[in-house]
C-alpha cells in the first residue's frame, strides 16, 4: 500500500510539473500576426517620411510640431517592431507601399502652400484611421501573444496621432502620459517577461519532477524492506 501511495503521489508532482511548464510555450506566429507585423513597419516607414515632410513643407506650425511628434513616436515604435520582428524571424519590407508613397507624393505637390496643410492632415486622418483599425483587428484575431502585446502597447499613441489630425484639422500637440518604444520598450518587456515566466515555469516543473522521482525510488526501497 506505501509503494502505491508513493507512486500516486510521485505521478501527480510530474503531472503538475508539465503544466506549469505548458503555459510558457509561445503561441505560433498565424498569417494574421505576420502581416499585421509586416504592415505596421510600412506603416511606420510612411509617417516618418510624412512627419519629415511636414517639417519642411507646411505653412503653419501646428502641422510641424505634429510632424515632429510623428517622426518621433513611430520611430520608437519601429524600433520595437524591428526587435520582435527578428524575433519571430520574420523578413521586413524595405520601405513603404506603393499607395503610401503616392499619398505622400500627391500631398508633396501641395508643398509651400495652405493646400499642403489640409492634404497632409486629411491623409494623417486616414491613415491613422486604418491603423488604428487593424490594431484593433489584431487584438481580436492574433494569436501570437508577443505581437498581441506590440499591438496593446501601439494602440494610445495612434489613437493620440489621431485625435491630433482628426477630420482634417490640425489640433494642439498632447504628450502621452508615456510612450515606452524604442531600445526594447514595451513589446520587449513583454516579451522579456514571458520569457522570464517560461524560465521560472522550467525551473519549478524540474525541481518538482526531481522530488517526485526522488520520492518515488524512495518508495520503491522501502517497499522492499517490507517484504
Amino acid at each position: 500500500m506505501r509503494a502505491i501511495r508513493m507512486t500516486s503521489i510521485a505521478a501527480l508532482v510530474v503531472a503538475v510539473s508539465v503544466t506549469s511548464v505548458a503555459p510558457s510555450v509561445a503561441a505560433p506566429v498565424s498569417d494574421q500576426d505576420a502581416m499585421f507585423v509586416k504592415a505596421v513597419h510600412q506603416g511606420n516607414l510612411a509617417e516618418i517620411a510624412a512627419g519629415q515632410d511636414a517639417q519642411e513643407n507646411a505653412t503653419t506650425s501646428c502641422v510641424r510640431r505634429v510632424g515632429a511628434v510623428l517622426v518621433r513616436d513611430h520611430g520608437k515604435l519601429d524600433a520595437d517592431v524591428k526587435t520582435l520582428a527578428r524575433k519571430l524571424d520574420l523578413t521586413l519590407p524595405a520601405g513603404p507601399t506603393r499607395e503610401q508613397e503616392q499619398e505622400l507624393a500627391a500631398v508633396r505637390a501641395k508643398a509651400g502652400s495652405p493646400a499642403y496643410d489640409a492634404a497632409w492632415l486629411k491623409t494623417q486622418d486616414a491613415a491613422h484611421t486604418k491603423t488604428l483599425a487593424m490594431i484593433d483587428h489584431e487584438l481580436r484575431t492574433g494569436r501570437n501573444a508577443e505581437v498581441k502585446a506590440a499591438a496593446r502597447a501601439a494602440r494610445p499613441v495612434v489613437a493620440m496621432h489621431l485625435d491630433m489630425v482628426r477630420g482634417g484639422t490640425c489640433h494642439d500637440v498632447r504628450e502621452p502620459a508615456t510612450v515606452k518604444a524604442g531600445s526594447g520598450g514595451q513589446f520587449a518587456a513583454a516579451s522579456d517577461a514571458s520569457l522570464t515566466a517560461g524560465a521560472v515555469g522550467l525551473a519549478g516543473g524540474g525541481i518538482l519532477a526531481g522530488l517526485g522521482a526522488a520520492w518515488l525510488i524512495r518508495g520503491r526501497r522501502r517497499s522492499a524492506q517490507d517484504r
